[in-house]
């Protein structure tokens, strides 16, 4: 099993996890006329394969009771299936962040939902395990809910109908909160008994996404969260383009899932999670800059927009400085 050598390597991989975080969703941005309930089933095969591939490359070096296999026979059922949980609610969380994504764009869907996700992680983390400086956790905390509210604001000075804004809003708030409830149940599979490597568990994790698609994408694609229902047809008639792109933003989200998990196991999961969460302004940065969706707004919704940026650093910061 490959572990970073050094700090420098190790960062590097972090800062790597955050870009892919922050990056995956300009592949669904990238595609034309295919709904994202279709685009999704790709995206999750794609998670599915690339973890496969690293398992058994960088997760397979060696021949030790590490390496990929050999861990996987090893480990206990339950921690299997816990982490298989685990897929299942992050998968609802993120179709409900792709949603978003198609409605209300990259600059408001990321920050707002995993901004939430921070909130409601710290706040768990901290009551399943009581450690860090509870005083730099709620600043933390304080700061990621006004770095939301600030980015609701900016939305919100956009033009465009009140109630999209809203609904759009919502779903991130849903999928925030979602988002920050599956990582126990990984890390209970990766820490009890005879436990799961970092490339096991995104294994099993990306495992229990792409099967909960069964029941999650099904479900939205029968009962849609904007425009009509959607039939399995339009997967087959897709365009190639909008297939590999699928799989391509699959590939980068697990890309940067098993470098942060892999380089926190170096360095510190506070300072992997810290890193990590810097995704959204990443990608708030590509919806500002390469997608253009605030191109028009006003000068208020554009301080709303720095605003949140200098809260969201301040909320990792503090965070960081917790542990």
């Amino acid at each position: 099993m490959y572990i970073p050598p050094s700090f420098g390597i190790a960062l590097l991989m972090m800062i790597g996890s955050a870009m892919c975080w922050g990056s995956w969703a300009n592949t669904y941005k990238g595609v034309k006329n295919y709904r994202f309930e279709l685009f999704y089933w790709d995206y999750a095969v794609g998670i599915f394969l690339m973890s496969l591939l690293l398992a058994f490359t960088m997760g397979s070096t060696g021949n030790d009771a590490t390496s990929f296999l050999n861990n996987v026979r090893s480990a206990d059922t339950s921690n299997i299936l816990w982490t298989m949980v685990g897929g299942a609610i992050f998968n609802l969380a993120n179709l409900l962040l792709v949603a978003a994504i198609d409605m209300a764009g990259l600059a408001v869907a990321l920050p707002v939902s995993i901004g939430i996700a921070l909130v409601v992680g710290t706040l768990l983390s901290y009551i399943l395990q009581p450690k860090g400086n509870m005083l730099f956790l709620a600043a933390g905390v304080a700061c990621a809910l006004i770095a939301v509210i600030l980015d609701g604001k900016a939305f919100g000075s956009l033009a465009g109908g009140r109630t999209t804004t809203r609904k759009s809003i919502v779903i991130c708030i849903v999928s925030g909160v979602l988002m920050g409830l599956w990582n126990p149940f990984v890390a209970y599979g990766a820490t009890r008994g005879h436990a799961l490597t970092p490339y096991s568990s995104v294994v099993f994790l990306t495992l229990g996404a792409l099967l909960s698609c069964f029941i999650w994408n099904l479900y939205f694609m029968k009962k849609p969260l904007a425009g009509e229902p959607v039939d399995f047809s339009g997967f087959f008639s897709a365009p190639a383009s909008g297939h590999l792109l699928g799989l391509l933003g699959g590939a980068i989200w697990t890309t940067g899932t098993v470098f942060n998990v892999v380089a926190g196991g170096a360095t510190g999961f506070a300072i992997s999670y810290a890193v990590g969460q810097s995704a959204p302004m990443v990608g708030a940065l590509w919806g500002v800059f390469a997608w253009k969706e605030f191109a028009g707004a006003p000068g208020r919704g554009k301080i709303y927009l720095l605003g949140m940026f200098a809260f969201y650093c301040l909320a990792i910061i503090f965070v960081a400085k917790a542990y």
